[in-house]
Formats: C-alpha cells, sequence, structure tokens
C-alpha cells in the first residue's frame, strides 16, 4: 500500500475535483500516472489505460481529474511545489547570501532522487516528465484563462523565491525575474538537450548528477550578478 505523505504538499485545488492525497486510490492514480507517462510519453497517456494499470475503472479516475491535462498539471505543479519545499529546507539557516544562492543553484540542478518523505510518488520518474513534457501543461490555447484560474501558482512560487534570494545578492540587477526562469528552464532543458540532442550542448549529464549544469549556471549567473 501506498503511505499517507509525512508532508503536505500544497496544489491548486481547481486541478483536481478530489483530492488525491485524501485517499489510497488518489494516491494510487497520481503514482500510477506517473510511471504510465514517464513509460509511454503524454501523447500516448489516457485515463483508459490509467485505470487498467490501477485495476480500476475509468470512472473513479474522472471522480479525481478532469481531464489528463489537468492531471499533467497536477504533476508538474507538485513537482514545483516539492522544489520549492527542498529549497526552503536546504537554505532556511544559511544567511550568507551568496552561499544561499548557490545552494539553490544545487538544488534546480542536481539530480532528482527518492524522497522517503512521498511515498507515492517517484520523484525521479516525475522529474523526467517535468524536463520532457511539463511545456504540455502551458502550452495550449487555453493558458490565458489557465493562468487566471492559477493553474501555474506553484511555479510562479518557486520563481518569486528564487527571486527574493537573487535579489540579496544583487539587488540592482534590472532582470532578476528573467535571469531566475532562464536558471529554473536551462536547469532542466540542458539535460533534455545532453540526453537527446547532445551536437546542441557541451553540457553533459551522468545518471547520477548535472555537476556540469550546476557549474555552467553558477558561471553565468555569478558573473552576471558579482562581476
Amino acid at each position: 500500500m501506498l503511505g499517507y505523505a509525512t508532508i503536505k504538499i500544497q496544489v491548486n485545488e481547481k486541478l483536481f475535483l478530489k483530492d488525491p492525497e485524501s485517499s489510497e486510490l488518489g494516491r494510487r492514480i497520481v503514482n500510477s500516472s506517473i510511471g504510465l507517462i514517464d513509460k509511454i510519453g503524454f501523447e500516448q497517456f489516457n485515463f483508459k489505460k490509467l485505470a487498467t494499470e490501477i485495476n480500476s475503472t475509468e470512472a473513479s479516475v474522472y471522480r479525481y481529474f478532469e481531464n489528463k491535462q489537468k492531471l499533467l498539471t497536477y504533476l508538474v505543479s507538485w513537482y514545483w511545489a516539492w522544489l520549492e519545499y527542498r529549497l526552503d529546507y536546504n537554505t532556511h539557516n544559511i544567511e550568507d547570501p551568496v552561499r544561499k544562492l548557490k545552494v539553490a543553484i544545487s538544488n534546480l540542478s542536481e539530480a532528482v532522487h527518492y524522497d522517503p518523505h512521498f511515498s507515492h510518488i517517484d520523484e525521479e520518474a516525475l522529474y523526467r516528465i517535468v524536463v520532457a513534457e511539463s511545456s504540455k501543461s502551458f502550452l495550449t490555447k487555453e493558458v490565458a484563462t489557465a493562468n487566471r484560474e492559477g493553474y501555474f501558482a506553484s511555479y510562479k512560487s518557486l520563481c518569486r523565491r528564487v527571486h527574493s534570494i537573487i535579489e540579496d545578492v544583487n539587488p540592482r540587477f534590472p532582470f532578476t525575474k528573467a535571469l531566475v526562469t532562464t536558471i529554473i528552464d536551462t536547469a532542466h532543458q540542458q539535460r533534455f538537450l545532453s540526453e537527446h540532442f547532445p551536437s546542441l550542448t557541451e553540457l553533459r549529464v551522468s545518471q547520477n548528477g548535472n555537476e556540469e549544469i550546476k557549474h555552467y549556471l553558477e558561471t553565468i549567473i555569478f558573473k552576471l550578478l558579482v562581476d
């Protein structure tokens, strides 16, 4: 059985009809949807296949999520909120702003591993989904409406947190918001390029680490902020 998480990650309630964290079935839906999307891709994924995977019915899945688009957005939002939780935890007692930013960069770029606080989430598989599929959660005709509904609040909250760290390093830097999204997107996109289009990047990642991406980001960021 998939146990309750010891820490609650908050996701916009408009993304689900029933909180999947509230029941064993809901947690199985989340767990299996991560595994299935990671295995076959979002385009091939549907609720019929998910229902078969969890040995249940499509109707039971629809009681939790209106459609697969909202399920994907839920999963991506959970990931961004989890990433912010980890960043907060790892920088909480750090006073020096430069050191805090270095820890933040490390958190955003390092390889993701299993987090025992959330037994129903495969964070490594979810990370691969975010790298490969997250743009599909917002590159839609309905993005303006989804934004007004707060579907992307988790990503915005993470950006604000990194923004505040950068401002502590250099409050006069004029492009902090742009730099934040560049950091987050680069940390994920460069891994994808390294794995699938290696001729487009010098950066290489290993199964256990993204040290080159971290070094690349630190080089650019501190050149802009400190030099």
